[in-house]
């Protein structure tokens, strides 16, 4: 489990964020924290195979593997059961890290990420930790 600290410095350094199960619909969690993150100077790729139209002003992509940039973290907005999928095409594109939004929990995936130098955040949500870590005069909050 990664510290405090360490989120922390993920957060700090992170510059693009692949979103994974990206939604269009601004009612749907990955929306509401995508739009957050860019807020607050991330890049946001949507990553979703049923999106065609642009989301938050992005081109989203249908898997990860289709994205031709660095990533910094993958924030995963997928069930528990996808995650290790997810995780083997994060690995293949020498993505920094996995954030599993909260109620997403993949032990076996999470040690795969590990061991494959990921850095690797579970069961937490990157808006309200943005929030609570980042507390200050360049946090811009929902």
């Amino acid at each position: 489990m990664m510290s405090e600290n360490e989120i922390r410095s993920l957060l700090r350094n992170a510059r693009t964020v692949a979103v994974v199960g990206m939604s269009d619909n601004p009612q749907r969690d990955s929306n509401g924290v995508a739009r957050f993150l860019k807020r607050n100077s991330y890049a946001i790729i949507p990553v979703n195979p049923s999106l065609n139209e642009l989301v938050l002003g992005e081109q989203p992509r249908a898997s990860l593997r289709d994205i031709q940039a660095p990533v910094d973290v993958v924030q995963i907005f997928r069930r528990s059961e996808f995650v290790p999928e997810i995780v083997e095409d994060a690995i293949a594109i020498g993505a920094r890290a996995i954030w599993m939004q909260l109620g997403v929990v993949n032990e076996a995936a999470a040690k795969r990420a590990k061991d494959a130098g990921l850095l690797v955040v579970m069961d937490r949500c990157m808006a309200i930790e943005h929030r609570r870590l980042m507390r200050g005069p360049d946090a811009v909050c929902v």
